[in-house]
């Protein structure tokens, strides 16, 4: 992406005009340089990679300099003055890359990604003690192959932002030297609560898992510290483990995206460990009174995968995203739906007990009548939601992702003192 900055900059530089003063520099020196390639190099350096022309000019300057064994000059044409080139780059810490620098780090690959395009021909996440950040090798960089596990010298790389997160970009200038050593790295984790945009790493507690939203899904739910909660998603790949509800992992270099002001993480490309122990999970109690004003599809009696550790729920016939077709399922009982409190419509979501409680119709009962009712599992559907559509309730529970998901519910009685006062203050008003 180019930054704001280096976009107002570009427009007000004229590339055939700095491609010519390069060229008048090493004409001096004996040397003829095609004022074309120049240009198209500045073009690339500015327009792909969002690189400061000031510094675009400097790094192809840099790097004819050593084509042509002549010391550096710099932009402005005078030795040894540095530049962009790998000699000129800053030797950084991860934790330290700004964008729009160009930097020389030593990192551990600690994840590989497959290519989005066609035009990249290696991803993933590079760390060291500081810190981690994402990665991306040009394919038109020619650069050689990293393999994950191991540890390299990258110099003069471009960092670059989209969307507020930084990555490091490997180009046709960048030189990628493998460190034989093997050294020690260990990531350190942070609470939830303080994650940012970019790579991060947590201790957490998987809170909820939720039905897959996609094909490509194999995982979507909630995970909760001390601090907070925060959504996370693993994609479908070879390898990909699904996390059991219930149980604590350390997760290190998860990515960090945010949409809508919410963060998530995308577990994909991190390294995820089981642990013993538990963890209080924080934040989101609320309690609600209003009235029930829609009972969602997917609600009343429905059938979960048997797997262990997986529970979700089966479509109509019988398939888990993950597992495929299950004809030994298991049943349960839920409730989606929306609550009005006259103010706020909330969407809320009831659990077996709470379900059983509430419409007094146990998973038992629910059963007989879905495989022996003609209208079997929509037979559930109609007279559980007749049993709540408009009922006036409170619910508890902990807000979740803008849904409460309820652990305890109980109907809201008539308050005769209530009623009247409101009737005389409608009569007052009159």
């Amino acid at each position: 992406m180019i930054r704001s900055d280096a976009y107002v900059e570009m427009y007000e530089m004229d590339f055939s005009e700095a491609a010519d003063r390069i060229s008048r520099k090493f004409s001096k020196s004996g040397q003829t340089v095609d004022s074309k390639k120049i240009e198209g190099k500045l073009r690339r350096l500015i327009e792909e990679f969002g690189v400061q022309p000031s510094e675009a000019e400097r790094s192809v300057t840099n790097e004819l300099n050593k084509e042509f064994n002549i010391p550096a000059m710099g932009a402005g044409g005078s030795a040894g003055s540095g530049g962009a080139g790998s000699s000129g780059t800053a030797e950084k810490k991860i934790a330290d890359a700004a964008p729009g620098e160009w930097v020389t780090i030593e990192g551990k690959i600690v994840a590989l990604a497959a290519p989005a395009s066609p035009a990249i021909a290696q991803g993933g996440v590079i760390a060291d003690d500081s810190g981690a950040i994402r990665f991306v090798a040009w394919a038109k960089a020619n650069a050689p192959a990293m393999a994950q596990g191991s540890w390299y010298r990258i110099e003069s790389a471009v960092v670059d932002e989209f969307k507020g997160i930084a990555s490091l970009k490997i180009h046709s200038g960048t030189t990628i030297k493998e460190i034989e050593e093997d050294r020690a790295l260990m990531p350190s984790t942070v609470p939830i609560g303080e994650l940012r945009p970019g790579i991060g790493s947590i201790r957490a507690k998987v809170v909820q898992e939720w039905d897959a939203s996609h094909e490509r899904m194999l995982q979507s739910g909630l995970l909760g510290d001390e601090t907070g909660t925060i959504k996370f998603v693993i994609w479908k790949e070879p390898g990909k483990e699904s996390l059991a509800p219930g149980s604590v992992y350390n997760i290190f270099y998860a990515q960090v995206d945010e949409y809508n002001g919410r963060l998530s993480l995308n577990l994909n490309s991190a390294m995820v460990m089981q642990e013993e122990g538990d963890i209080a999970v924080s934040g989101g109690e609320a309690a609600l009174s209003g009235a029930i004003v829609h009972v969602a599809p997917g609600s009343g009696i429905i059938k979960r995968c048997p797997v262990e550790g997986c529970n979700r729920a089966l479509s109509r016939q019988n398939y888990c995203p993950v597992h495929e077709i299950q004809p030994k399922f298991t049943y349960d009982l839920r409730i989606k739906g929306w609550l009005d409190d006259g103010e706020k419509t909330h969407s809320v979501l009831l659990q077996r007990d709470v379900v059983e409680s509430l419409t007094g119709i146990s998973l038992t009962a629910a059963q007989e009548i879905a495989e022996n009712n003609p209208l079997g599992m929509d037979e559930v559907f109609l007279q559980m939601r007749d049993k709540v559509l408009g009922r006036y309730i409170t619910c508890h529970g902990r807000d979740i992702e803008n849904r409460v998901i309820v652990n305890k519910c109980e109907p809201v009685t008539f308050e005769s003192e209530k009623h009247t006062a409101l009737l005389n203050r409608a009569g007052g008003a009159s």
